[in-house]
């Protein structure tokens, strides 16, 4: 009988506990401490590197950086900005193009070509530079190839320099763009247009002043993405003779013992890329652009003339091969023998031993062991600190909520290349936040920047899932007598689980892929499949490496194909 009084006032006392008004507080404050001391700490050791020095150096390296006499940081700061704002813009082009023809007509070809556009989402940005190495550079297959049909001295084309680097870019990246813009303008009111036409607009003017505003939400959070992403590339302006960029000055700070020119570096950087999110931000809050109509969403449109069929499927065949030709490279290129391919347009001699070496050889297996551990490890916190927060976010209020958002979203805004330094920064010494341990060169420092890098994933779609439930459902349960951690459990977690599972396994893949921060913080003896890959290229072991990036394609094309299940293809509701 004691024992079910006490644990009858246990219970008494976590009801009273769970319905108290500071009991959300408790809930957040992991998640203020986490985000303090894994992404507020490390920012701030950077900067006080960057102007205090190792050396007392003071703000004399901000004083180097924007020198006149040494104009090479300036270079690669307006090199790295131009490459991303023309990234935008060539994957803002390419992107909404591609989703408004797919969305508003029926052509021949439309649905096979709405299933490969995705396709470069499954090219990690490393691999997909190889691969368009391989394709269109100056050894690559296709320019030798014209060179040898036509006879040629030299070849008649390759990609290089900066106008390679934006081709590869707007590749692999206008996905961002074309999900999101996909769903906008499936929600699109026709009577909108109608009335505009009415009116007596013609089709520029409603694509300006009523479609594209429509469509802002979607891309500002496209633009914020690529802009990051092409902030952060380092191996695209390696291949193609960028020699500046801010990634590659840092890289080179960092690898020359000059870590506080790298913090400068990695800190005017950051201040670079939290501008452009403000400045996002800003403008998408300047005027309402939600949809207030009831009418139905736009039916497509069906091509009827026979040119328009016709060079409609012509197109969407040049489309599809264009979409395929870097994945069925890597695949060509992943069965040829290291170092027998050299002057040839393809390789002369193949071989299944790098697939067998990739799950009987020990080397060759580690970098993959090792990235599937950090991975996992890295998303099971990721899924804890993610979820509470998107709960807390969508489903609670309390002071403070505004700051949670802007310390949650900073890692996105960052990239990787600063994260990285930021932990180095903060954890090359025994700290608080650390246990008093010193975590660079750990196996746990990795799975730290991609926990940091990745928890936005999980708690936009965790977010997205809890915004489409009702939260009527929670109070029906907490009417019949369950406490908040039962219906918590039994009932929000399981209602929400596709969000939580989609933006898990994005999350996942992301930190299988991750490259830009794990080139700066890796050991010999926690190498992750992205460096390997790297190496191995730089190694002339092209096969080795391709068949790494095919293992990584298979694995994002399952993890794609699970999440479009999940979501019912809002895929554009995880990004």
């Amino acid at each position: 009988m004691n024992t079910n009084q006490t644990a009858s006032q246990q219970e008494s006392r976590w009801s009273r506990l769970t319905q108290s008004k500071y009991f959300i507080y408790i809930l957040i404050s992991p998640l203020f401490l986490v985000l303090l001391a894994y992404v507020i700490y490390p920012f701030y050791q950077t900067f006080i590197q960057s102007v205090v020095g190792t050396e007392g150096a003071g703000i004399g390296n901000y004083k180097r950086f924007f020198s006149l006499e040494s104009t090479a940081n300036l270079e690669a700061l307006w090199t790295s900005i131009y490459i991303s704002v023309i990234s935008v813009i060539t994957c803002a082009i390419v992107g909404v193009t591609m989703a408004f023809l797919i969305e508003r007509y029926e052509f021949p070809g439309r649905k096979i070509l709405s299933i490969l556009v995705l396709v470069p989402m499954a090219l990690p940005p490393l691999v997909g530079v190889l691969s368009f190495t391989f394709l269109y550079g100056e050894s690559g297959i296709i320019p030798r190839s014209l060179q040898a049909l036509f006879n040629l001295e030299s070849v008649p084309f390759s990609l290089k320099g900066i106008t390679g680097v934006i081709v590869v870019h707007t590749f692999t990246m206008y996905t961002y763009f074309y999900l999101t813009a996909s769903a906008a303008i499936k929600g699109l009111d026709p009577s909108l247009e109608e009335a505009a036409t009415s009116l007596g607009s013609g089709r520029i003017r409603i694509w300006v002043k009523v479609i594209l505003p429509m469509l802002t939400p979607a891309m500002v959070a496209s633009s914020l993405l690529v802009f990051m992403i092409a902030m952060a590339s380092y191996t695209a302006p390696l291949m193609f003779g960028v020699e500046r960029t801010m990634t590659m000055q840092i890289y080179l700070s960092r690898t020359n013992g000059n870590l506080d020119m790298a913090a400068t570096q990695s800190t005017i950087l950051s201040i670079v890329s939290i501008s452009f999110l403000i400045m996002m931000r800003w403008y998408q809050g300047r005027r309402n652009f939600q949809n207030q109509s009831k009418g139905i969403s736009v039916h497509r449109t069906e091509l009827r003339t026979p040119f328009m069929k016709y060079l409609s499927m012509f197109l969407s065949f040049i489309g599809v091969i264009i979409l395929m030709l870097p994945i069925l490279v890597l695949v060509l290129i992943s069965f040829s023998v290291d170092g027998e391919w050299t002057i040839q347009i393809i390789p002369p001699a193949y071989t299944l031993d790098h697939y067998i070496a990739l799950f009987t050889d020990e080397r060759t297996w580690r970098p993959i062991w090792n990235s599937l551990q950090m991975s996992f490890v890295a998303t099971i916190g990721n899924i804890l600190f993610g979820v509470a927060a998107a709960y807390a976010m969508i489903r609670t209020r309390f002071k403070g909520k505004a700051l949670l958002d802007i310390l949650i979203m900073i890692p996105w805004a960052l990239p990787g290349t600063v994260v990285a330094v930021n932990l180095i920064a903060a954890f090359s010494e025994p700290s608080v936040f650390s246990f008093n341990q010193v975590l660079i060169g750990t196996f746990w420092i990795l799975p730290l920047a991609y926990f940091v890098r990745h928890l936005p994933l999980i708690f936009r779609s965790t977010s997205a899932a809890l915004m489409q439930m009702d939260q009527s459902v929670e109070e029906a349960a907490r009417s019949l007598g369950a406490n908040w951690w039962y219906t918590f459990r039994r009932v929000v977690v399981p209602m929400a689980f596709s969000g939580i599972l989609a933006g898990t396994l994005l999350a996942m893949v992301q930190g299988l892929g991750e490259f830009v921060a794990s080139i700066l913080i890796y050991s010999t003896s926690t190498m992750p499949l992205s460096v390997a890959i790297f190496q191995k290229m730089y190694a002339f072991q092209f096969g080795t490496a391709c068949a790494y990036g095919v293992l990584q394609i298979l694995l994002i094309i399952f993890v794609l194909f699970i999440s479009q299940k999940l979501t019912n293809g809002k895929a554009g509701a995880v990004i």
